[in-house]
């Protein structure tokens, strides 16, 4: 993409009423905007990079045999009152309408009843079993408040994935299997070395269940973490009883602040129950299906990432999520021979497949590489007429601020990116 064409623009400020550093950078970089309080939209810069994450998370639930659906936003009260979880009372954040008919329907907040009860067509013998199915989809809650940015938003995309089983051991082979799934996509998104399995409460799904939380002085949630086993405890559950259970030592234990990047819950039969979803087992008498749930909110990893990588020029990308692999930066514009050697570098990388974003904006110096810090690419090509005149181009490194001397033929082939990597 050319950047004279792209419509965002940066910001030197952020909104006087965005507190959070997340959205902040984010909104002055030009990757989201705020509609309202915890609703923001993408713009293309944002687009790209919750795209990226979810082919990352996409590949990472195929591997453990997940199929990809898409379930509808509205739902059937009827459904939800049948596990109880339509009254307000219980679920206190649900968004509420109602048809032109009078007809009463929710925007769904998670979609564990839905999905049970399609499954029913599709599941009535032990041969039908496992199965894993997930989503990306647009939730909907109703927070009080809403604050931490992008991290806590009334109007978000979560993928979600629902596990039907025979019985509790196959249930418990596949949440194992979720685990390493999980701390595969936090390692891959940039997050792993921050990122631990955490003990915690089920809320509204289940007794208990087990958190991806990731160290942040933004977090809203403390958890007591052993740095040697890389596992911790959140401190809504942190009792004696399960600590002895989980074998931890309090003398060991690290108090972090931490936000939740993930969570999954074992459901047991919670809701196969209650909605009938039944199948018959070999012996020919019918059995309840044994369920689990597992959530990642996409724009609570975009905003931890920005949280916990960013640093005091803006936002830092990693290359498995930056929406250009290559920023390449244009000084004398006025020397056609700069800004044609630019054009053989942008079409040259984009021939062999790097994602690059090209600064054709007639300029400053100052200004191109303030926003191009600030849009946090992982590589910026400079080229200019010393580059030009010597044949060699520079090449900074976003996340260490490291600087290469790199020949043309290494540039316009793309070859310095797989030297570094």
């Amino acid at each position: 993409m050319r950047q004279s064409h792209l419509f965002t623009k940066t910001r030197k400020e952020a909104p006087k009423d965005e507190t959070a550093k997340n959205a902040q950078l984010l909104i002055r970089a030009g990757f989201i905007h705020k509609e309202m309080a915890g609703v923001y939209t993408l713009l293309p810069l944002g687009l790209r990079v919750l795209k990226n994450i979810e082919q990352i998370i996409r590949e990472e639930m195929n591997a453990i045999q997940g199929q990809e659906i898409t379930l509808t936003a509205l739902q059937d009260k009827q459904l939800w009152e049948k596990t109880n979880r339509w009254d307000d009372e219980v679920v206190d954040n649900w968004f509420k309408t109602s048809l032109k008919n009078e007809t009463e329907v929710g925007l769904g907040f998670t979609h564990e009843e839905p999905i049970t009860q399609m499954m029913k067509e599709h599941i009535h013998s032990y041969n039908d079993l496992p199965k894993y199915v997930y989503q990306f989809q647009t939730k909907f809650r109703n927070e009080l408040r809403s604050k931490s940015g992008i991290m806590r938003g009334r109007e978000f995309v979560m993928k979600d994935l629902y596990s039907f089983s025979r019985n509790e051991e196959d249930h418990v082979a596949f949440y194992e299997q979720s685990k390493i799934a999980y701390l595969n996509i936090f390692k891959r998104v940039g997050l792993g070395d921050y990122t631990f399995i955490t003990f915690a409460s089920g809320g509204v799904f289940s007794e208990f269940s087990h958190e991806f939380q990731t160290i942040t002085d933004a977090g809203e949630d403390t958890i007591y973490l052993d740095e040697t086993k890389g596992i911790a405890v959140n401190e809504e559950v942190y009792t004696d009883e399960i600590l002895a259970q989980l074998d931890l030592q309090k003398e060991n234990l690290v108090e972090k602040k931490a936000v939740e990047v993930g969570n999954i819950f074992s459901l047991g039969t919670k809701f196969s129950e209650p909605l009938e979803l039944r199948y018959m087992d070999e012996n020919g008498k019918p059995q309840p299906v044994v369920m689990g749930s597992y959530g990642i909110g996409l724009g609570r990893l975009i905003g931890t990432v920005v949280e916990v990588l960013s640093d005091e020029k803006g936002i830092v990308w990693p290359e498995s999520i930056a929406p250009f692999t290559v920023h390449i930066v244009t000084l004398n514009t006025d020397n056609e021979d700069v800004l044609k050697q630019a054009e053989d570098i942008y079409e040259s990388l984009q021939g062999v497949g790097i994602d690059v974003l090209y600064d054709d904006r007639n300029k400053q110096a100052g200004e191109k590489f303030a926003d191009s810090d600030l849009l946090g690419i992982p590589y910026r090509i400079t080229v200019s007429n010393r580059a030009l005149e010597a044949g060699m181009y520079e090449v900074v490194e976003r996340s260490t601020g490291n600087v290469t001397t790199v020949e043309e033929s290494a540039i316009v082939s793309g070859a310095f990116l797989g030297e570094k990597n």
